[in-house]
């Protein structure tokens, strides 16, 4: 399944958000959205999830989602969203249950993306005992739980470290390479952009506009030896972003 956005426009009350925004998610891509603070990329997320409607445009789903996907569009958020009281097999399952699985079934299934999240030593771990690394893998294994046709990642690694983070980076490219799943991925970070996206749409200040969608031709997996070309994608990014930046910075510092 592929994504398509078209003229994406929105305005809450008086303040517009986001204006024309056009740009596709192919099947098997991740697509990075960045942009300063406030440029309206959690909004145009929301969007694309059907969470909220925009004033203007639209966002069309062409092609089939996975043979027997339960949510084509599946959300990881940055706090990870566990329930507390659940233990990682637990949280896993929730999901499954709100479409009627349990069982053998149920349990086939979440077995298997625990093995594939190297989850599967820890399904009887409450979230209160796992490290940040490991709540973020949970909440990965419940989304791949459920087949999504492309999952909207917001800010998924903002909440760790620094070494953490590149495990994490590490691992999403891993399963990329066996799952070719596609995704949304809004970040910050720019170093997590030019790291796992096929290509990166830069949006500018608010009103978030598209300034420049950055195509990256190195394939994922050759990325953490290619780290010279890496640092100049991620200068070229931040020269094309770094003014808007500022800009948004000003506003933001004097906004009531």
């Amino acid at each position: 399944m592929e994504l398509i956005l078209e003229n994406i426009g929105h305005d809450y009350a008086e303040t517009e958000v986001l204006r024309d925004i056009s740009f596709t998610v192919k099947r098997g891509e991740i697509v990075c959205i960045i942009g300063p603070s406030g440029c309206g990329k959690s909004t145009l997320l929301r969007f694309i999830g059907g969470l909220e409607r925009p004033d203007t445009g639209r966002v069309l789903a062409l092609g089939e989602p996975p043979a027997g996907s339960l949510n084509p569009l599946t959300y990881i958020f940055q706090d990870f969203a566990l329930l507390p009281w659940r233990t990682v097999e637990g949280n896993v399952s929730l999901v499954l249950e709100d479409h009627g699985i349990k069982g053998r079934q149920a349990r086939a299934i979440i077995d298997d993306v625990l093995a594939r999240t190297k989850l599967a030593d820890f399904s009887k771990a409450l979230p209160r005992q796992l490290s940040g690394g490991m709540k973020q893998r949970v909440a990965i294994a419940r989304a791949l739980s459920v087949r999504p046709a492309v999952m909207l990642m917001d800010e998924p690694l903002s909440a760790l470290d620094s070494q953490t983070r590149e495990l994490l980076m590490d691992d999403l490219i891993e399963l990329w390479m066996r799952e070719r799943f596609s995704a949304c991925y809004v970040t910050h970070n720019l170093a997590e952009a030019v790291r796992l996206g096929h290509k990166i749409v830069v949006l500018s200040r608010r009103p978030g506009k598209i300034i420049e969608v950055v195509e990256i031709d190195i394939p994922l997996n050759e990325r953490p030896a290619r780290i010279v070309e890496l640092d100049n994608l991620q200068r070229q990014v931040w020269s094309i972003v770094r003014e808007e930046a500022r800009q948004a910075d000003m506003e933001l510092t004097h906004v009531a």
